[in-house]
């Protein structure tokens, strides 16, 4: 490890009391959607005395700040997301919610923390910097499209100047704590929803030849689901066909006249993503016509792929590698398919997301409650190198 790269660390490990301090408080005070009035204000106190140029959102209560260097360069983007889940937590912490059935499930109480520290590092080495840091507080992610907001409202526009670079942490207990894993291109899925209606025709249970039943079709159409994505989907570009709800009738004796199917797509390109929804409609109605019924299929489009940038992702892992120790910075084999509104911005700036593995060293990685379980705990030792994750991707990509 270089001295600079030292030097980050300590520098993390000096402000891990205030980083830890400012989780708890966010943690205790959860708040859901695009509207985090508390939070903001929190966050707005937190950064104050940086000198950082600070701007709120109009359509959400975004933070964006921006920190000048003390030279001309390019401008990186980091971003904080802020938001937490409808979740009752029973993790018998000490700073559990106290909101109820509100719980900061998904670490994102963590990830503002750290980026606030990162943001008072990188102040403190102002002097080191060609250039400009944007700081992306972003409400609404989970399900909200928080990022798209912000980018409506000019977020790449505060300088002047796009941002050349952008970078992204994912706390998560499915990677042991203090390590950094990303991977170069598709990181996560993109995620849309479906909605199936299957119209048929209601009638005594006892004379179903007089009715025309749904919800036998309704069954035939999630199985028929998972045969079309496992023999006409690429094995290599693959996508995951989930009906997660199915509703129908009202009782034992009476066959309803319609059924309802809800799920989800995951995919790993924009063309499967395409794909999916084109084959799924075409077997879903195809079905249905197959047995004298229409089937209504709507899809909500919901986050694109998350893509890492190729070299900035590597770059990263390089990074933290001679930061961490190359045991603690870890190329990912395989995508995950879960979702990121942080999709939006890649597809506008290069850049990456990496997960910060926060495992509590008394459980595994395998079998530790993941995020969004009302059980999920995070190794707090691990925030510090978060903060320094963020602050060496900043000055490795500005340094004078």
């Amino acid at each position: 490890m270089t001295r600079a790269y030292d030097d980050i660390l300590q520098q993390a490990g000096d402000l891990a009391e205030r980083t830890i301090d400012f989780r708890r408080r966010l943690h205790r005070r959860p708040e859901i959607g695009l509207q985090l009035p508390k939070t903001q204000e929190a966050i707005l106190a937190e950064i104050g005395d940086l000198g950082l140029e600070v701007r709120t959102g109009t359509s959400t209560t975004s933070v964006t700040a921006v920190l000048e260097g003390t030279s001309d360069g390019p401008t990186v983007l980091l971003r904080g997301d802020m938001d937490a889940l409808p979740l009752t937590e029973n993790t018998g912490l000490a700073f559990t919610s106290e909101v109820d059935g509100v719980m900061h499930a998904c670490g994102h109480d963590t990830h503002v923390a750290m980026l606030a520290g990162a943001a008072r590092l990188l102040a403190d080495r102002r002097a080191e910097i060609a250039g400009r840091v944007v700081f992306m507080f972003q409400p609404g992610e989970e399900g909200f499209h928080g990022a798209r907001h912000m980018l409506d409202e000019g977020l790449l526009d505060t300088t002047g100047q796009r941002p050349t670079g952008a970078f992204a942490l994912h706390i998560t207990s499915m990677f042991g704590s203090g390590t950094i894993n990303t991977r170069p291109g598709p990181l996560l899925a993109s995620a849309d929803t479906i909605r199936m209606t299957v119209q048929g025709k209601g009638g005594h249970a006892s004379a179903p030849h007089y009715a025309n039943d749904p919800i036998p079709v309704a069954c035939e159409i999630v199985i028929a689901l998972q045969t079309m994505v496992t023999r006409r989907i690429d094995i290599f570009d693959p996508a995951v066909v989930t009906i997660a709800h199915v509703t129908a009738g009202t009782t034992d004796n009476v066959i309803p006249a319609t059924a309802s199917l809800e799920g989800t797509i995951r995919a790993l390109s924009a063309e499967t993503r395409g794909r999916v929804h084109e084959l799924l409609r075409q077997v879903a109605q195809g079905i249905g016509s197959a047995h004298g019924m229409q089937v209504e299929v709507d899809i909500e489009a919901g986050y694109p792929v998350t893509v890492n940038d190729d070299d900035f992702a590597s770059s990263v892992h390089a990074l933290a590698g001679q930061m961490l120790g190359a045991d603690r910075s870890c190329v990912m084999d395989t995508p995950i398919m879960g979702a990121e509104d942080w999709s939006y911005v890649l597809q506008e700036v290069p850049g990456a997301m990496a997960f910060l593995g926060a495992c509590p060293p008394d459980l595994e990685p395998d079998t530790a409650p993941g995020n969004h379980s009302n059980l999920v705990v995070f190794d707090e030792a691990a925030l510090s190198t978060g903060v320094a994750t963020y602050a060496a991707v900043a000055l490795d990509t500005l340094a004078r």
